[in-house]
């Protein structure tokens, strides 16, 4: 089987150095792997797209040479797709309305002695009387669903007493990610995620609906996060700046300087000082290799 990957960015702000991760690793990997790399824009949260941000992240993977294959797979575009998964799910009786505000879910799990955003089953047998569906929910067991990661190892989950019935479609109207990222994947042909470990607690959720909607199941591994000073997480809400790079002569040779730090986060080697931005990719595949990733996160400057 081809080797397709992909980098699934949010037009929420521009590129930063944790988005950097995620999208070099992932390129190196499908390219070391022979394969293809995708790009999707996940934009389905529309209250937090920003005007300009998709063209700014392409501008930036281009000026990286970070090069994709095929079309930009939008997610706003295929709407349809993810309303046939949902109602699939509630044919088959995977799926149930719910009427529990956020407030109602944390009242509820407390005065059942649940610890954490479990989900206490309010809605599983019928909505109560007077209410109507604010949200839809995939209905859970005790079985452990589990994945072999390829830097972290094994992780299992118990959905039931971890999670609960989670949400495939909020109450804004909005498809939750957890069901678009396994329709787009499936849409694509992904067979290997390289992602932040943000995302990691969300891979069980993930796996139980590809099993559910009989779906590939793709291999996964989960990138340690670049943290800031204050150990947060680089993100766009954590005000992490932007991967700026110059525009005319020398714009290739302005990715250098990102490009290095990443493979240094990344644990790989470093080709020659001297080398150009093609150069250092080509160096950077050659010698790419997963098990140097180290598994933890670590703070960055800047």
């Amino acid at each position: 089987m081809t080797y397709r990957g992909r980098f699934a960015p949010s037009p929420t702000g521009a590129l930063h150095f944790g988005s950097l991760v995620a999208a070099l690793a992932g390129w190196l990997d499908a390219r070391a792997a022979g394969g293809q790399w995708l790009l999707r824009i996940e934009d389905l949260d529309t209250p937090r797209n920003r005007p300009g941000a998709t063209d700014a992240i392409l501008r930036t993977l281009e000026g990286l040479g970070l090069h994709w294959d095929g079309e930009v797979r939008v997610q706003s575009r295929h709407l349809d797709a993810y309303r046939a998964a949902l109602e699939a799910l509630r044919v088959a009786g995977h799926a149930y309305p719910c009427a529990c505000t956020r407030t109602e879910v944390a009242a509820a799990a407390t005065r059942s002695g649940i610890e954490g955003p479990v989900y206490p089953g309010t809605c599983r047998d019928g909505l109560p009387a007077g209410r109507s569906a604010r949200a839809w929910r995939v209905r859970v067991d005790d079985r452990a669903v589990g994945f072999d990661d390829r830097i972290r190892g094994r992780i299992v989950q118990h959905l039931e007493s971890d999670i609960g019935d989670f949400v495939v479609h909020r109450a804004d109207g909005i498809f939750a990610y957890q069901l678009a990222v396994v329709v787009d994947d499936a849409a694509q042909g992904i067979t290997d995620v390289v992602r932040g470990a943000d995302l990691l607690d969300s891979t069980p959720r993930q796996v139980r609906l590809q099993q559910l909607l009989a779906l590939p199941v793709p291999r996964h591994a989960h990138l340690p996060l670049a943290l800031n000073a204050q150990r947060q997480k680089l993100s766009k809400q954590t005000f992490a700046p932007a991967v700026e790079l110059r525009e005319g002569d020398g714009a290739d040779d302005a990715a250098v300087p990102w490009l290095r730090r990443t493979l240094a986060f990344l644990g790989q080697p470093l080709p020659p000082i001297d080398a150009g931005r093609d150069a250092l990719l080509a160096f950077a595949t050659a010698h790419w290799s997963i098990a140097r990733v180290p598994p933890r996160d670590s703070v960055v400057d800047g």
